[in-house]
């Protein structure tokens, strides 16, 4: 069999004193996508910050492309092919549309994201790229926080709540926008309240506890009745 993409392994995650997760493992093969759901506090968001590199953690708890990265920075984690889509977005509103994106280029990662292909994949970016990133809607930061995250070409994506405070009709444009960039082979984690949205485009799913892996499944083979009772804990 060959090695996952992603294999987290054991992993014990903390802010401080207090622990959020406790000996989680997951894995995630080559192009395929998870969903990780959960309650508030269930520790999703942890979860990505310790594979974002913005949470530390021992080396072999997390192995990415082959190599333990678990003890590694932000900023090589990304040079090696993990972005984040933080969740409520973080664009910096002092930049433009354009310079948000080209801030994700910076590692200049060789791929196939580029300024053009972000804007052909998000048009109405391409119209206001000259216009502060903070002037647009919610749906349309969104859509600049996520060309960021591409421009640094990842082959995996972390996706943080990313239908967080947005109307329905734009949920569905920004899923139906996040299939064709899984379909072009990127893998993806998303994290997601939604969760009927974060399984129409997940292979597994990962369902957190207090800290804790409380179901795990394919997508396919998961029923709404495992989900309910992992979710609640009944």
């Amino acid at each position: 069999m060959p090695e996952p993409l992603l294999r987290v392994a054991a992993l014990d995650a903390h802010y401080g004193d207090f622990q959020a997760l406790f000996g989680l493992s997951m894995t995630l093969g080559q192009g395929e996508v998870a969903a990780v759901i959960g309650a508030n506090g269930a520790g999703k968001s942890t979860l990505l910050n310790a594979i974002a590199g913005l949470i530390r953690s021992r080396a072999d708890s997390i192995r990415f492309d082959g190599q333990d990265i678990g003890d590694e920075p932000a900023n090589r984690v990304v040079a090696r092919g993990i972005a984040l889509v933080p969740e409520g977005r973080r664009l910096f509103p002092s930049l433009s549309v354009e310079e948000n994106l080209l801030v994700g280029g910076q590692l200049h990662r060789p791929g196939p994201w580029t300024l053009g292909r972000i804007f052909e994949l998000f048009p109405v970016l391409g119209e206001r790229r000259r216009q502060a990133s903070t002037s647009l809607s919610g749906g349309q930061q969104q859509m600049v926080a996520i060309g960021r995250a591409l421009m640094s070409n990842p082959a995996l994506l972390l996706c943080d709540e990313i239908s967080l405070g947005l109307a329905p009709i734009i949920v569905r444009d920004i899923y139906a926008t996040l299939r064709r960039i899984v379909a072009g082979g990127t893998a993806a984690i998303v994290v997601e309240q939604d969760i009927g949205q974060a399984l129409a485009i997940a292979d597994r799913v990962y369902c957190l506890q207090e800290g804790r892996v409380a179901l795990e499944g394919l997508a396919g083979q998961v029923t709404r009745a495992d989900i309910s009772a992992a979710y609640f804990g009944v």
